[in-house]
């Protein structure tokens, strides 16, 4: 069977370019030109990955994004003219997994959606539970508790945490983060990293703005802090 693709798009060419070049490459396309369409159709027809155009009539591709996030943590794409960094990280804080920028070349776009659904698919490989502190990981459940109460992250989120748990104390460069958890490097943006442990640390910290588990170090990338190391 073929994996799905949810088209959020409200310029009807595009939408049709997109769609032929992604049923090229072997996906089912479903399309919606708004937001509200959007969560309707995914209400009905879950997609694999979604990519979705930020300035949508209506609802905006923020919301719709945001509306997605609280049913579903399938793989989202923004699709932009915008390349600013505002409306980039903005859309990854909606929750967005990934961006690309109009104009883009199909190819591309497939690549980064063939990455994305192999590195989900491959999350739901068995492993053993990791803890830390007042953190535990069950990757096999996809479960993160912390003081033994269930906390709600997104399978990019996720996957970043079981990197770091998986290598305590090691530094992690953002290139190899974006090579584990996203699959791809070199056509990569350090920001989706940098945004990605914003949100997880507001998930999994006391205090997210003096974090004590996934540190910072400066100039090389972030690890994980146990025992005694806690610098940043």
């Amino acid at each position: 069977m073929s994996q799905r693709i949810l088209l959020v798009e409200d310029d009807e060419r595009i939408r049709s370019s997109i769609r032929l070049a992604m049923e090229d490459e072997g996906y089912e396309v479903l399309e919606a030109a708004t937001g509200e369409e959007a969560l309707n159709t995914f209400s009905h027809h879950p997609a694999d990955v979604v990519l979705i155009d930020l300035m949508l009539p209506g609802m905006d591709g923020f919301e719709c994004c945001r509306g997605l996030r609280r049913v579903s943590d399938a793989p989202i794409i923004i699709v932009t003219a915008r390349s600013d960094t505002h409306d980039v990280v903005a859309g990854l804080e909606a929750g967005a997994d990934d961006y690309v920028t109009k104009p883009f070349v199909a190819k591309e776009l497939a690549a980064r959606i063939r990455a994305l659904l192999r590195r989900y698919r491959s999350s739901d490989a068995d492993s053993a539970p990791l803890s830390f502190g007042e953190l535990e990981l069950l990757p096999d459940e996809g479960v993160v508790r912390r003081n033994g109460h269930d906390v709600h992250l997104t399978r990019t989120e996720f996957r970043l945490l079981c990197e770091f748990a998986e290598s305590p104390g090691k530094i992690l460069s953002r290139e190899t983060l974006l090579d584990r958890v996203w699959g791809y490097g070199y056509f990569g943006d350090s920001r989706l990293v940098d945004v990605h442990i914003r949100r997880l640390r507001t998930k999994i910290e006391p205090d997210p703005a003096n974090p004590t588990h996934v540190m910072t170090v400066r100039g090389l990338g972030y690890k994980l802090a146990y025992g005694d190391d806690r610098s940043s």
